[in-house]
């Protein structure tokens, strides 16, 4: 199938780190502003099509696929760097452009990359846009506060549905209970988009696995549910062993934040069953320790203290959270998401 929607122009952007793919909606004359977008986990630069088709005609839009995703070299993700890896490519592929500060969105994930890139090279950053991101904390094993349970036991790599890892190797576009396509129109959103979810799926199948890539490796626990994160791979750049973003607090320079969510998110809430705790505590893992030992991670909660710190430390950030919205807001209300953008 065509994954390249008319309008869309594709590079190859080589750099000191990796071959980067890049998606463009190139400007019409002088662009008066570039935005650039990254993708989640489990996804790639073809899910921000429709939403740079949209933008005005005098906006740069770029979309990069991270390493293991898309059509980008597929590399070894350390994930004992948290995020930095995929940050550190994207900041090769903007110095390549020589695009200078811009406008970044970051989708889940790619949120944690935007972060982590606002850490380390702060002149690429003009300003900043969350959707659906991951916790400044990381995702799973973390209390309230971002205190680590028990080593992060229930997080990482060996948190993932086995079987939908192997609907990836398979490269199954069915609709299978843990296909691509079942998981895509259950959890990315809340009301699945017909039109292009034979693209959206193409994109998932994108994502390379293995130990290093997806899902990554993990390492056996003394605690339940029995394992904790690895250092390698996907997963485990997001383990709270290997994942701190709170450091935006800190920074000197602070540019204007803007969280964008869904209400209805069933993959980063402060109850989501992408947390092993949470399925411990429905009943779904057996054996589950009670709430003072492994209870679930509120993630929307700790992403919002994190930037109400960020704020009081002289930052600005803005929340916007959208009613019958799931993880997509970009997918399912791109109005909201165009609106910040320009």
């Amino acid at each position: 199938m065509q994954t390249t929607l008319d309008g869309i122009t594709v590079h190859e952007v080589p750099t000191d780190r990796l071959r980067a793919n890049v998606i463009e909606r190139p400007a019409s004359g002088v662009p008066r502003r570039t935005v650039v977008l990254i993708h989640g986990n489990v996804s790639s630069s073809l899910f921000f099509q429709p939403l740079m088709l949209a933008l005005p005609a005098d906006v740069r839009a770029l979309a990069i696929d991270l390493r293991g995703f898309g059509d980008s070299e597929t590399l070894p993700v350390d994930a004992s760097r948290g995020l930095r890896d995929f940050s550190d490519d994207v900041a090769g592929v903007l110095d390549a452009l020589g695009t200078g500060p811009v406008r970044i969105l970051g989708w889940s994930m790619g949120a944690g990359v935007v972060l982590q890139l606002l850490l380390d090279r702060p002149d690429l950053v003009d300003s900043v846009i969350l959707e659906s991101p991951v916790s400044p904390f990381g995702f799973g094993g973390t209390r309230p506060d971002g205190t680590i349970l028990n080593g992060g036991a229930g997080s990482g790599g060996g948190a993932v549905n086995a079987a939908f890892v192997a609907a990836v190797e398979a490269q199954d576009t069915g609709d299978g209970p843990s296909s691509p396509r079942t998981v895509y129109r259950t959890t990315y959103v809340k009301t699945p988009d017909p039109d292009h979810e034979d693209l959206w799926v193409e994109s998932m199948l994108t994502t390379k696995t293995g130990l290093d890539n997806y899902p990554g490796d993990s390492t056996p626990s003394e605690s339940w549910p029995g394992f904790a994160p690895g250092t390698r791979g996907v997963l485990n750049t997001m383990a709270p062993t290997n994942l701190d973003l709170t450091g935006i607090v800190d920074i000197p320079n602070k540019p204007q934040i803007v969280w964008i969510r869904g209400e209805d998110d069933a993959i980063v809430s402060d109850a989501t069953y992408f947390d092993f705790n949470m399925l411990g505590k429905a009943g779904v893992v057996p054996g589950w320790p009670g709430e003072d030992a492994a209870p679930p991670q509120p993630m929307v909660t700790q992403t919002r203290a994190v930037l109400d710190r960020y704020a009081a430390a002289g930052g600005a950030y803005e929340e916007i959270a959208l009613a019958d919205c799931g993880h997509s807001p970009h997918l399912e209300f791109p109005e909201v998401v165009l609106r910040v953008l320009v």
